[in-house]
């Protein structure tokens, strides 16, 4: 029986064993499937247990190499060494290099205690894939996906902790960098060139900046410069002057040599400012003035910006009131035969009533008109009061004289204004009286003026006008390629030209260029005896337009001054050539 009971004893001590080494068998084999990688380490941070999916997490296959293998446990003894003396669980990402490349891991530690040994068990997820969508929406929501810069955001983020810090952070500078005419090295170079043109811009400008700065683009051609530390305006000057001059030499962008340059307003803190919103608005101020004086230069920004920023929203409140109530009136300027002294045409020119019914300038509302997108409304306003006063014009300056109505170059490029626009000329009934006036840079987006609205204008017989000629952007070569019937030469060549040799030799090149082309050539501005004197001796120019022969007339001045137009006619000819002033004669002036 004893023996009996002790072989049963033995049998089933076998069997237990046999049990055992299955179960710890199948738990192996289970641990090694896991697509978790699970590790277990000693308290000397000795692997006891690695399965394959940590094996391969921390490069301990055999495609990988030695020294990464070695990195990662190297790693993984200190973190476990780390853990266990403090007895506590972590759970954190850790990034690991192997020949595969750069992974991140969620890994779980928990210490554990079992048969008296303080172990390690680590189990680990690869969120590579979690982890890179995570940098790509990181990435797009705070950088430039063109430039790689850093966005508006982040650099409103600095700014607003170094101001937080106060004293203890120090000044710094912020810059405002805008772009140059970049629209215009958009439409003739394309987009393609003119994104690739930022991209070279970025780099020049992050060139020799410090790992304190910050350069971010803001928007399309507008970057953010944040410079930190720095101890006077001077040194800020310095650096920004070399800058612009860095950015004056050529880029060389798919064969094209491309000539940008920049504008730059500066505000100092704490000086101009003491948040981020307040030196940003300082600093796209002392950019404007720069923008206004010229462009491609440098403006620390000054408390009588602040008074000019006043004038310009109050300019810009009875602007947007004006046009809803219609308080818009034309001034009308001869364009006069110098040779015959007929009326070859007239120019309405737009001017604003204020309140009190004083008469404002152009320069004073024009340009903010068409930054505020309110342009083609008020070149509508034009049009319908040119059909309105239509009778009272012809009696004036005669029937036969054309209209020029000046139009914008942003309106000339853009076919959503300009094919209405055209209709409405259209319905005067008098379409081909019409000449629109329109600068030189309404030709650099030949793809869009030329190809598309020129078409459009010529079907219905509107002549074509190119203002203030050679202060823009085509050269004399260029006029081969844009399709005018007449040339304004802006006044800056022709004021005092009878003293200036050099404009002299210009005005000859324009005239002869002008006429093997079929273009009629009209003087801007001529305000003098002798500037008439010059064009009629030593010129074959035949029109001019000044205040030599009559300011701008309005229309409630026309009434008086048409029974007039039958009397005394002063021949320019007869003039005497030593006579030195400015006439200012109304409609009778000139023969019809």
């Amino acid at each position: 029986m004893y023996g009996s009971d002790r072989f049963n004893s033995f049998s089933g001590a076998a069997e237990s064993t046999v049990t055992a080494e299955a179960e710890l068998s199948l738990l192996r084999g289970v641990l090694t499937m896991l697509p978790t990688g699970v590790t277990v380490q000693d308290e000397h941070g000795r692997f006891v247990l690695v399965n394959d999916a940590a094996a391969a997490q921390l490069g301990l296959t055999a495609e990988d190499s030695a020294a990464a293998a070695a990195r990662q446990i190297e790693q993984r003894e200190a973190t476990c060494r780390e853990i266990l003396r403090s007895g506590k669980a972590v759970v954190t990402e850790e990034p690991v290099a192997t020949e595969r490349g750069r992974q991140t891991l969620l890994t779980a530690h928990r210490p554990v205690r079992i048969g008296e040994r303080d172990l390690l068990l680590s189990s680990s997820a690869d969120i590579s894939e979690q982890k890179d969508f995570e940098d790509q929406l990181f990435r797009s929501a705070y950088y430039d996906e063109l430039t790689g810069l850093p966005m508006r955001r982040v650099i409103e983020h600095r700014a607003t902790n170094l101001v937080r810090l106060g004293g203890a952070a120090g000044r710094f500078a912020l810059a405002f960098l805008d772009l140059d005419n970049f629209k215009y090295i958009n439409d003739y170079y394309g987009h393609a060139t003119g994104d690739a043109l930022l991209i070279e811009l970025a780099k020049r400008i992050g060139r020799d900046l410090r790992e304190s700065d910050l350069l971010s683009r803001i928007s399309g051609d507008e970057f953010l410069l944040l410079l930190h530390p720095i101890e006077r305006a001077e040194e800020v000057a310095e650096f920004l002057q070399a800058t612009l001059h860095r950015l004056s030499a050529p880029f060389f962008i798919d064969s094209a040599e491309v000539f940008a340059s920049a504008s730059i307003g500066v505000s100092l803190y704490p000086e101009h400012g003491a948040s981020y919103e307040v030196l940003r608005q300082n600093a796209d101020l002392a950019m404007y003035r720069v923008k206004n004086a010229g462009k491609g230069a440098l403006a620390f920004f000054n408390s009588g910006m602040e008074h000019e920023a006043l004038a310009r929203m109050k300019v810009e409140q009875s602007l947007r009131l004006a046009i809803l109530e219609k308080r818009f009136c034309c001034a009308f300027q001869a364009k006069v035969d110098i040779r015959t002294e007929e009326i070859k045409g007239i120019e309405a020119l737009v001017r604003l009533r204020d309140n009190e019914g004083v008469i404002q300038a152009p320069g004073d509302f024009v340009n903010l008109a068409v930054e505020l997108g309110l342009i083609d409304e008020l070149t509508h306003l034009v049009l319908a009061e040119i059909v309105k006063s239509i009778d009272l014009i012809n009696e004036a300056f005669g029937p036969q004289a054309t209209i020029s109505i000046n139009v914008a170059a942003k309106q000339a490029a853009n076919v959503d204004f300009m094919r209405p626009f055209v209709r409405a000329i259209e319905a005067t009934g008098f379409p081909r009286r019409f000449m629109i006036e329109v600068t030189e840079d309404a030709f650099v987006a030949r793809s869009h003026f030329q190809d598309q609205i020129l078409p459009m204008l010529r079907e219905i017989g509107v002549s074509i006008s190119i203002d203030d000629f050679g202060i823009g952007y085509s050269s004399l070569s260029a006029l081969a390629d844009i399709t005018a019937d007449e040339i304004k030469i802006d006044r800056s060549f022709i004021t005092d030209i009878h003293k200036r040799p050099r404009s002299q030799g210009i005005l000859r090149a324009i005239e002869s260029l002008s006429e093997a082309l079929g273009m009629t050539v009209i003087a801007e501005g001529i305000e003098s005896f002798e500037e008439l004197a010059y064009l009629q001796a030593a010129t074959r120019i035949r029109y001019a337009q000044g205040y030599y022969f009559s300011r701008p007339i309005f229309l409630e001045e026309l009434k008086p001054a048409i029974p007039l137009a039958s009397e005394a006619r002063v021949s320019l000819a007869s003039r005497p050539v030593q006579e030195n002033r400015p006439v200012h004669i109304r409609g009778n002036r000139y023969r019809r």
